[in-house]
């Protein structure tokens, strides 16, 4: 039950009022333990904000791994940091995969257009380089997945088409290319998601007006308006998701399928929006095996 603390903080944000409990720093989810031998994360930054850092999670051993790049969610918004993505980096570790765990600027502590997304661009862009360093050469850079988790999910689907995007354009040019892309519960269309009111004006939010005002900004950064992507991208979503709703991973696959991408849905039933990043349930044994697939 402790995990629905950050379903409250959330769902209070949406206006909702399905819980009221204090968030906590990992919403509740308990991090696993790690295996014997396992370094000991390596916090490197990307800029000088304090915001703008990743943590890198390695398994035990010298040899080379493949590596997910963890987005977090939290609407975009301050309250919510890197540490919701902790359990799932150290369970990917266990399984023998580095994880790349992301912080950005969000809304309300110099994130936003573009910013949020030139974070995220710059964040991922520091693999081949510092971050690679960091892991002494262990990195199989040729096997890259992007994980995001509802506003994370936005992220990543962005990111997975950033090859899709105009030289000078916010995060134009990437220097990693995914094999794949996993979004779990997604914001992927944010016109339909500023249309909804998602977040208690999230959207609107990040990107600073609503589609009728900044449309380029939505054309940007909309996942929805950058398919196809490249590399594949698998969207899951809990049928009992009452933050995110599943329509929006529903709309990002068929505009996707519909531009010949390489794009599914796998629904989850029963899942609410946070059992897909508790690794205690069958619904994150899911993502993580759609992750595997992946790489």
């Amino acid at each position: 039950m402790a995990r629905r603390s950050l379903l409250g903080g959330l769902a209070g944000l949406a206006g909702l009022a399905a819980c009221s409990r204090v968030p906590t720093p990992t919403g509740g989810v308990a991090v696993p333990p790690t295996q014997p031998g396992t370094p000991s994360p390596t916090s490197l930054p990307y800029g000088p904000d304090p915001a703008q850092y990743g943590v890198l999670h390695l398994p035990p051993g010298g040899q080379q791994v493949p590596v997910v790049v963890v987005v977090h969610g939290g609407y975009w918004r301050a309250a919510y940091g890197l540490e919701l993505g902790t359990p799932l980096a150290v369970d990917l570790t266990n399984r023998g995969i580095a994880a790349w765990n992301v912080e950005y600027r969000r809304v309300g502590a110099g994130g936003g257009w573009p910013m949020t997304f030139t974070d995220v661009a710059a964040a991922l862009d520091l693999l081949p380089g510092p971050v690679q360093d960091a892991a002494k050469g262990r990195l199989d850079l040729d096997r890259v997945v992007f994980l995001g988790h509802s506003a994370g999910g936005q992220l990543v689907g962005w990111a997975a088409s950033r090859e899709r995007l105009d030289t000078g354009r916010p995060g134009a040019d990437p220097k990693v290319r995914p094999v794949g892309t996993v979004s779990q519960a997604g914001v992927l269309d944010l016109v339909a998601g500023a249309t909804q009111g998602l977040g208690g004006g999230a959207v609107t939010d990040l990107l600073g007006g609503p589609p009728e005002q900044v449309a380029d900004r939505y054309a940007l950064a909309s996942p929805a308006a950058l398919v196809p992507a490249p590399a594949p991208v698998v969207c899951v979503h809990g049928d009992a998701d009452t933050v995110v709703p599943l329509d929006q991973s529903q709309r990002y696959v068929a505009a996707a399928v519909a531009a010949r991408g390489d794009a599914r849905l796998r629904v989850v039933p029963g899942a609410d929006h946070f059992a897909i990043i508790d690794p205690g349930l069958p619904a994150w044994a899911a993502v993580r095996e759609e992750v595997e697939g992946l790489l």
